[in-house]
């Protein structure tokens, strides 16, 4: 498996480095699958401060891809996805509807109201989950592990990535 490079965002109003479950099982589990957490934050449910991270994330050559979890409810305060779509060149549309496939035998009618996204820009790979860190887990090991691994086939988003699909480079 060739090594990326991604960073966590954690969007909440009210967790810390100590109450970041869902944070910390996404950093583990990407280390335990052969990757490198490039960088971890929390960050309030905010517009233009998640939009501000993450842009930061995109423009920087060495992080491969961006996972966040949190903010993709219906509250009022829930605004990952509308912070993160205009960022986004291109849509991947099946990302939330397989993960809404994979939650109901989980959480039932309930996964209806989870707004998971996933997009690319600038080469970068993101992805948006909802904040529990079932969801996390779910979207690891039903999704991401497979779609972030370049020997997963047919295909994979790991092609994607500039310095993962030129012949000859050195994976991390």
């Amino acid at each position: 498996m060739g090594s990326m490079r991604i960073a966590v965002l954690t969007v909440s109003d009210t967790r810390t480095v100590d109450t970041d479950t869902s944070g910390d099982f996404l950093a583990n589990a990407i280390e335990k699958d052969g990757h490198m957490l490039a960088e971890r934050k929390i960050v309030k449910d905010d517009v233009y401060r998640i939009r501000a991270i993450v842009s930061n994330w995109i423009a920087d050559s060495e992080i491969d891809v961006i996972v966040s979890t949190g903010g993709t409810g219906f509250s009022g305060r829930d605004s990952t996805p509308e912070a993160l779509r205009p960022l986004f060149d291109k849509v991947i549309e099946g990302f939330g509807e397989i993960f809404r496939h994979l939650s109901l035998s989980d959480i039932g009618t309930s996964t209806i109201q989870s707004r998971a996204v996933g997009g690319l820009a600038n080469s970068t790979v993101i992805f948006a989950v909802p904040g529990s860190t079932g969801a996390c887990r779910l979207a690891w090991n039903g999704i991401l592990r497979e779609q972030l691994d370049v020997d997963f086939k047919p295909c994979n988003f790991a092609e994607l990535i500039p310095n993962l699909r030129q012949p000859g480079a050195k994976l991390l």
